[in-house]
């Protein structure tokens, strides 16, 4: 059977696309260089796929976002970035990241997660001077550059239907429905421009129609694809991923694609769906039955199992084996990963290793007895053996979970009760201002840490240098005037890798990679077994930023079910297990903390949402869990301890009653990237807890003034009464540097004082 791609790593095997971006944007190569190096990077990637056999070789790459791409492949650069001093991709990374010099101040675009991963995309947004005009030319050049390097490839585009559907419509009175002439006509006119050029096929991204969809959702897609697709000379297929079509199948496989790419992975109603609906015979189906979302190996027994039933309803001819969703959400491959015990290690599949696994089930496919074959038998031990390793089964900690009762999950004072008995104790003024957690990680930083796991300088001198940056902070803040401190988190390379890094059960990568937005890169851990705390992680730490104060300084932790949400799950046991286990190991530090007398605990759950199901009806089963994991961090501290937690980049409005039920006597909250949108639907609520919406964007390098601080400030007070409010960034400023960083509080502690002042 053909082997397809949904889609492939952008950052490249050494993280080379990271490497080459930087280095652009600091100006330490030249436009020409930078286009040279990008082009040389795609052509690799794509001779690489093709040497591993792939038939359908993805062309997705993008320079920052594939979202944003779509934007000005439709819209062309907005009129606010078109600077004469700008080139085009001067300007491209303009609506990215912002831009700030001389007399021209732009604000970076809203950023959102895509769908339930934590991958950001940038917002489209459509405004009344917003015209809709195809831009073909990047598409076009990929094709050419392909073409000329003897490579085939299979274009990938965002559908419109999901497009219209992620943007933001901020001309008043308008919808999604009085846009959708002109975006067909541009995407009739991309499928004629494209008829003439060597690809394989288009690839029509629609991850929109795996969510809950309307009766008039339904209707709009039709009328969209029957108009796009009435003369088309182009050969389609429509992709879509990270769930089933349950809401619109009939109308689908009506619709004149060439082919229909589906999930099996996490869209496992989709073959039931297809056994009672059928499949027309004159379509190709691009079956996705790789996991191209987590990191564990194919079991090739459930996959061939899949394509078997899938044979019943579809000749074998148009079945094309693929991976679930894009390879962009896992690591490049598991053959870097020399630290890791063998053991593991041989369970493990990122994405070169996922390409493998679809040629060595294409190969089995092949085969009458497939279950015979040293390949299947060597995987299917593989699998059975995982869940025999004892050593990973922690009985005291699954006997604690097992004994867990309800009030195990609440504390025991209300919040208006402790909120009294914090006010009085921590003597805070109005609008306290403080920051999320991270400063700017520096280069110097980077080098300490690695020194240190190099074994280049010993514990004592590794200390003491993260000591004085600690030191050199808290002087800072002191400078800066904040209310209350953070310690840095120096000694951390990521919110979550480091609590990986310190507890049983995980597994940390040295090399696996995966793209969060534009340059920023994750290296989730890898969560093989069950989950214990051994030893304090954070303790000695704050407790040192304490002793150098008389400011509170907030112990910072990153919560259980971003901890899990941002990992590898297992896939053996249930995640609320996994997520129970990770609470458990946080509540001891959370008891620690407040044991050294840390009267400030900020249990941080940035991806609370990020894995909410896409479908509605599934919601109150993981939230239940998701909100029973974080109390059960903080339901044993006293009354006059304050719990503070963050959340970002995520849309909240849906979900606010559950952010209320996690019981946090503070929660900030990304504001000013999404413009405040949140405010109206916490006042809506009536939010009675204490907020903190983020007065700037901490993702742009631009520096925020004090006026426009006050108008945050003042706009928030319209929704959140000022007793209520606290001031502080939209997230942690470790991406920054410390130059902007150190202006931009400035800024907003001179914004908050004014403001306190007038009221």
């Amino acid at each position: 059977m053909e082997i397809s791609l949904v889609g492939f790593p952008r950052f490249g095997r050494n993280r080379e696309f990271k490497k080459i971006l930087e280095s652009y944007l600091k100006e330490e190569i030249s436009e020409e260089q930078f286009t040279t190096e990008i082009s040389t990077l795609k052509i690799s990637q794509w001779y690489f796929m093709k040497e591993q056999g792939i038939d359908y070789i993805p062309s997705d790459f993008s320079l920052y976002d594939h979202m944003l791409d779509t934007s000005l492949m439709l819209t062309g650069i907005p009129p606010g970035y078109k600077h004469i001093s700008l080139s085009e991709i001067q300007q491209y990374f303009s609506i990215a990241k912002g831009y700030q010099k001389d007399d021209i101040d732009l604000k970076a675009r809203e950023m959102k997660k895509w769908f339930n991963t934590n991958y950001h995309y940038i917002v489209p947004e459509i405004t009344e001077n917003t015209i809709f005009r195809l831009n073909v030319e990047k598409i076009k050049n990929d094709i050419e550059l392909a073409t000329k390097n003897g490579i085939t490839t299979k274009p990938v585009i965002v559908g419109p239907f999901t497009f219209l559907k992620l943007s933001k419509i901020k001309t008043a009175g308008k919808k999604f429905i009085d846009y959708l002439d002109p975006v067909i006509l541009c995407y009739k006119e991309l499928l004629d421009s494209l008829s003439k050029e060597k690809i394989s096929m288009l690839q029509i991204d629609e991850p929109y129609l795996v969510t809950d969809l309307s009766k008039d959702d339904v209707y709009h897609f039709k009328t969209i694809y029957r108009e796009i697709l009435r003369e088309k000379k182009t050969k389609t297929l429509l992709q879509t991923y990270f769930g089933d079509l349950r809401d619109i199948y009939p109308e689908i496989i009506s619709l004149p694609f060439d082919a229909i790419g589906l999930d099996f992975v996490e869209g496992k109603r989709n073959i039931e769906i297809i056994k009672h609906k059928g499949f027309p015979e004159d379509k190709k189906i691009f079956a996705g039955i790789v996991n191209g979302k987590n990191v564990w190996i194919n079991n090739y027994s459930t996959s061939i199992s899949i394509i078997k039933e899938l044979s019943k309803h579809v000749p074998e001819e148009n079945i094309v084996l693929s991976t679930s969703c894009s390879l962009l959400h896992v690591p490049y491959t598991v053959e870097d990963e020399n630290e890791i015990q063998s053991e593991i290690k041989e369970h493990l599949a990122f994405a070169y290793e996922k390409i493998s696994e679809l040629k060595e089930i294409s190969n089995l496919l092949k085969s009458e007895n497939y279950e015979r074959e040293e390949s299947f038998l060597k995987n299917q031990a593989k699998i059975n053996e995982k869940s025999s390793i004892s050593k990973w089964i922690f009985a005291d900690i699954r006997n604690k979970i097992n004994m867990l009762k309800e009030k195990d999950f609440k504390r025991s004072t209300p919040f208006k009760k402790r909120n009294k008995i914090q006010k009085e104790k921590l003597a805070l003024p109005l609008l306290s201002t403080t920051t999320i957690g991270s400063f700017p990680q520096t280069s110097e930083i980077r080098k300490i840490r690695a020194r240190y796991k190099k074994g280049e300088i010993s514990i004592e001198e590794y200390t003491n240098l993260i000591r004085a940056k600690i030191s050199e902070v808290i002087k800072l803040q002191e400078e800066i005037g904040l209310d209350v401190f953070v310690h840095g988190e120096y000694e951390r390379n990521d919110m979550v890798e480091y609590f990986g890094e310190n507890l049983e059960g995980f597994v940390i990568t040295r090399n696996g990679w995966v793209q969060s937005y534009g340059t920023r890169g994750v290296k989730p851990p890898i969560i093989f077994g069950d989950v214990r705390r051994t030893k304090p992680i954070t303790i000695e730490w704050i407790k040192y930023a304490q002793s150098l104060t008389k400011h509170f300084v907030k112990g910072i932790l990153t919560g259980p079910v971003t901890i899990l949400n941002w990992s590898f799950p297992r896939e053996d046991i249930e995640l609320k297990e996994i997520a129970y286990q990770i609470a458990l190991a946080i509540k001891e530090e959370v008891e620690d903390l407040e044991k050294s007398n840390i009267s400030i605990i900020q249990i941080d759950e940035a991806a609370l949402r990020e894995k909410l199901p896409l479908r509605r009806r599934e919601w109150k089963g993981y939230l239940d869990w998701a909100i029973k994991s974080f109390r059960l961090c903080s339901s044993s501290v006293k009354p006059e301890t304050q719990i503070h937690t963050h959340m970002c980049y995520s849309e909240f409005s849906d979900i606010i009653e559950a952010i209320d039920k996690l019981d946090a006597d503070v929660i900030t909250i990304e504001a000013a990237k999404s413009e405040f949108s949140i405010l109206k639907a916490f006042a809506g609520y009536r939010y009675s807890r204490e907020i903190g919406p983020g007065v700037y964007d901490v993702h742009s390098p631009r520096i925020p003034n004090v006026e426009e601080i006050k108008e945050k400030i003042h706009r928030m007070m319209k929704f959140i009464p000022p007793k209520k409010l606290w001031v502080n960034p939209d997230c942690g400023l470790k991406t920054r540097d410390m130059p902007e960083t150190i202006e931009s509080l400035k800024n907003m502690v001179r914004a908050a004082k004014a403001v306190r002042e007038e009221i």
